[in-house]
């Protein structure tokens, strides 16, 4: 009686362990990381064997490259979504039609990371069940794709594109607190699947190689935050005004640009200033236009086919007048907005009109905004090309009610001369000069670039009352960072967002921050302890206070022979007659010795049916 009780004991442990293997999750993640669903097809790894041979040691280390650089770029390119108007500007120019190539851009970077990611979690999920990894030849396919696109696009957006790894850079001032708390969490999850592979092993050499890499990722992390620098993690009470804000050539997101709809829309958004760009007409009107040409903005192609790529200013303004300067906007939705436009509109904006700028003036007057704006020379043989400047001069004195103190002047030619005729403009630098040269040019703004930002700078040209624009800040990190910067306004694409902003989106004294990552690694180094802790102590004492584990050696308890059932943990032995040269020599089994011609037959692995399990255990007598 009690050694049935105790073959019912065994069979019922075997089978609790056969049901911890998680046949089914295991036969997905075989599945889907190598087309092996079938369980024959499927290979565990013995304790202390190599997770996979060379071949998909090298597979397994492509993906974890893969991994890292299509990350790198998305998160690349997903910063560089302030200038994606630029980059499909930049485009039409060389190709000569409007796509948003930026978008799809982002959308297959993201879909190689999704899938290189994907990939990445079935084989650490295969790892952590004790299988050998066997990556299918079409996932190594793919992977060599992801990684030549992710290398391929890189190098040639660094070097047509090269000032937008600066934009990267300015997203770590923001964005590095919270990808140092990510990185961290990372980490320590890769704890048990890490820790439960190296406690298989039998090599002390590939042990400390993996331990030794892990920790030094991992006290890598968490020592990051001590050569952080961030503008906005400062004292409190000492974050200032929030920039003004100037609407990049209008409101380009909700309406045609450089169109009355456009300033219009600036200012009802909330903006402070208003920039744009102007151009004499062949008969001496100065009119808003950005481009060389009027192919991008207008209906050129349709009114005047053979005058396509003839530049604006070789039109009369009696032909700028006739062109159609909005319903490129409705067809082409460069900032994918437009589908927000209700219907009267859309209406009103596919037959807006080129803008001139006594008109700019005139709005700019009457609500008193600040303006400022390029003035782009005639080219040569134009009736003006000598007197641009006058010509701009005469609409802002003579035709517009325009105060000379709302206008940044930012042409550089003749700026001493300018400056003489009106003190009262406000002139505005586009180049970073030195402090003695910007003073003696009566200089009282600076226009630059955003890529240009700094603290130090900021206050440097403060310090002498001296202002400072940026342009073009469109994406609310970028405005969140020239907040804390001290930037004083900023040229913008989205004035409708960043109005919204209460506060930076990164704001926190440093005692704060010093609490919040001292906090985050004192609590993963805790849970990296115990992880490791509870795999190589409790573990290890479950399994021997359960069925003792081997992997290549037979185990006997009381004259029984064992065969290894696998478990997640390990090879677990059991009491079974699964060798059969061995079965031959036991004195007693079952009911009796075997028959002549009538052997007992061996078991192998059921697949889990229960009935050849059950045939497997050995009743002693």
């Amino acid at each position: 009686m009690p050694s049935t009780f105790s073959q019912r004991l065994f069979g019922l442990r075997a089978k609790l362990l056969r049901r911890y293997e998680h046949g089914p999750f295991v036969r997905c993640l075989s599945g889907l990381y190598g087309c092996r669903w079938r369980r024959y097809e499927r290979s565990g790894g013995q304790p202390g064997d190599c997770c996979c041979s060379k071949l998909e040691g090298a597979a397994f280390a492509l993906l974890v490259v893969a991994f890292c650089l299509t990350l790198l770029f998305l998160y690349f390119w997903g910063q560089a979504e302030n200038d994606y108007n630029d980059f499909d500007w930049f485009n039409f120019g060389h190709l000569g039609f409007w796509f948003p190539w930026s978008v799809v851009l982002l959308v297959v970077s993201a879909g190689f990371f999704t899938y290189v990611t994907v990939l990445m979690l079935l084989a650490v999920c295969l790892l952590s069940e004790g299988q050998n990894l066997h990556l299918h030849w079409s996932h190594k396919v793919g992977i060599l794709i992801s990684l030549i696109f992710s290398i391929a696009a890189t190098a040639v957006l660094s070097d047509l594109w090269g000032e937008e790894w600066t934009t990267l850079l300015l997203s770590f001032q923001v964005t590095a607190p919270y990808l140092h708390l990510g990185g961290v969490l990372l980490m320590t999850a890769l704890a048990w699947p890490i820790a439960l592979h190296i406690f298989r092993m039998k090599s002390s050499v590939r042990r400390a190689l993996i331990v030794g890499l892990y920790l030094v990722i991992l006290f890598t992390l968490y020592l990051v935050p001590l050569g952080l620098y961030s503008p906005c993690i400062k004292e409190k009470g000492t974050l200032g005004a929030a920039p003004a804000l100037i609407g990049h050539r209008g409101a380009p997101m909700l309406a045609p640009e450089n169109t009355l709809m456009s300033f219009e829309k600036a200012l009802e958004a909330g903006s402070d200033g208003l920039e744009t760009d102007v151009a004499i007409s062949y008969d001496g009107v100065p009119f808003l236009m950005h481009d060389h040409n009027l192919q991008r903005t207008t209906n050129v192609r349709e009114v005047f086919p053979n005058r396509t790529n003839t530049p604006a200013a070789m039109f009369t303004w009696s032909e700028l007048e006739g062109l159609n300067a909005g319903s490129w906007f409705l067809s082409q939705n460069p900032f994918g907005t437009a589908g927000s436009l209700g219907e009267e509109e859309r209406q009103r904006a596919g037959n807006q009109s080129v803008c001139s700028l006594q008109d700019f003036l005139q709005l700019a007057g009457q609500t008193h905004k600040l303006v400022i704006f390029d003035l782009y020379r005639p080219p040569y043989g134009h009736p003006y090309s000598n007197s641009w400047i006058q010509r701009t001069l005469d609409v802002l004195y003579n035709v517009s009610s325009i105060q000379s103190s709302q206008v940044l002047w930012l042409p550089s030619d003749l700026r001493s001369l300018v400056q003489q005729m009106d003190p009262d403009l406000q002139q505005t630098s586009g180049s970073r000069l030195p402090l003695e040269e910007l003073q003696r040019n009566h200089i009282v703004r600076l226009n630059l670039p955003y890529s240009s930002m700094s603290a130090d700078l900021v206050s440097e040209y403060a310090a002498a009352n001296i202002s400072t624009n940026l342009y073009v800040v469109s994406q609310p990190w970028l405005y969140s960072l020239a907040w804390c910067t001290g930037v004083h306004s900023v040229t913008t694409n989205a004035p409708q967002r960043l109005r919204t902003l209460n506060a930076p989106l990164l704001l926190m004294s440093p005692e704060e921050y010093n609490l919040m990552w001292i906090l985050t690694d004192v609590v993963s180094s805790v849970l990296v302890v115990f992880i490791f802790y509870f795999h190589s102590v409790f573990i290890c004492r479950w399994r021997e206070r359960g069925l003792a584990f081997c992997s290549d050696r037979e185990t006997t308890l009381d004259n029984s022979s064992y065969c290894q059932i696998k478990t997640e943990f390990s090879n677990i032995w059991s009491v079974s007659n699964c060798q059969t040269e061995k079965m031959v020599n036991l004195a007693t089994v079952t009911s009796g010795p075997s028959q002549p011609g009538n052997p007992s037959d061996p078991v192998t692995e059921d697949n889990g049916i229960d009935s050849a399990q059950s045939s497997s255990i050995i009743r002693l007598n």
